[in-house]
Parts: structure tokens; sequence; C-alpha cells
């Protein structure tokens, strides 16, 4: 990977913010193989998750999108439907160090709201599409990473995909009824007025 920006550790801020992504960030976003999603409700619990898959697209310097699959929790559809914080972030664990974390509000979009197909066209279809979550960027901020270990990407795994792929889509609508209605913190998600 070229590097995109090096930090001196001793000249430097340690943090950085901006009001958008540049281009470079938005290019060391396209790079990654795995980000992490933040939310949480008013009270309660913080959720803090780790995605992948190819599943998150830069569509301008505000705003980023990214597909949600059918899982074993719930808890950003939870937690969206009370407050719309979301923080995404975006290590590097190889080449120069760097986190980014892009801050600002979220929406979850789902396959009956008119949005989903332009969206859903961008993306790389996934068996058990849930949601599309799209962030609107009110706040990015740079760090410099330099406690990041570095790390080899060895692949993708293929479980959840194949999990998914093996259902009907109504066998995903009876699992998103039992076992994805609510959160940790009983917290509704909505997932089946939103999907009928």
């Amino acid at each position: 990977m070229a590097p995109l920006i090096n930090f001196d550790l001793k000249n430097s801020k340690m943090a950085q913010r901006f009001p958008e992504l540049s281009e470079t960030l938005q290019q060391f976003i396209q790079q990654q193989k795995l980000f992490f999603v933040a939310t949480a409700a008013p009270d309660g619990r913080v959720n803090l998750s780790p995605k992948g898959m190819d599943s998150l697209r830069v569509l301008d310097s505000h705003t980023i999108i990214w597909l949600n699959v059918t899982g074993s929790g719930n808890e950003t559809a939870a937690h969206l439907e009370e407050s719309s914080r979301m923080t995404l972030m975006f290590c590097a664990f190889e080449g120069p160090p760097l986190i980014l974390r892009t801050f600002g509000e979220a929406r979850a979009i789902y396959q009956k709201d008119p949005q989903w197909s332009d969206y859903f066209d961008q993306l790389q279809p996934l068996p058990g599409a849930r949601q599309i979550y799209e962030l609107k960027i009110d706040l990015v901020q740079t760090s410099c990473g330099a406690g990041v270990p570095l790390y080899d990407y060895a692949g993708e795994r293929d479980a959840l995909n194949s999990w998914n792929a093996a259902k009907s889509p109504e066998e995903t609508r009876d699992y998103w009824r039992e076992k994805n209605q609510f959160s940790i913190d009983n917290r509704p998600t909505h997932i089946m007025q939103r999907t009928d």
C-alpha cells in the first residue's frame, strides 16, 4: 500500500480534525478490509462492532454507506431508533500508522425504503442483506495509530455469507422475528415494521 499519511510523532499534533473527508482519506478508507461501528442509545450499553466483507462505500466527502447483513444481534438498528449518533473507525494495520474516525448522524435504510435500490446498486450484494446504514459526516479526526500493531490480511471468512445464503427469504424473516427485534438492553429495532 502506498503511504497516504506519515505522522512525525515529535513535531505533529497527535490528533487532527477536519470538517470532511479529503480525497486522501477517502482512498485510505477504501483500502481497508475492516472497520468498526460505534453507536449508543441515550442510556444503556454502548455497542462497538467490527465489520468487513467489502460492505462499505464512500459516496462523497460527507457520506459513507455500508451494508449490514443478518447476524446474531441488531444493536445498531435499535440505537438509531433513539439516537442518530454514529462513529466509524478505521485503522492502518499495514504501512504507515493511522487511525481515522468519522463522526456524524446516521440512519437505517430498509429494502422497502425508496433509497434502498440506489444505494444497494453501489454495494457488493451480500446474502442476508438487512439494512443499509448512511452516515452523514460532521467531523473527521485522524490520530497517529503508532500503538496499533501490524497485521497481514489473510483473506475473508465465508461462514456468515454461507449461513445467510442457505436461508430462504421466509427463514431470514423468521430469524429477524426471533433474534433481531430487540437489543441486549431490550430496546426495539422495529425491524419487522420497517420491512413489512
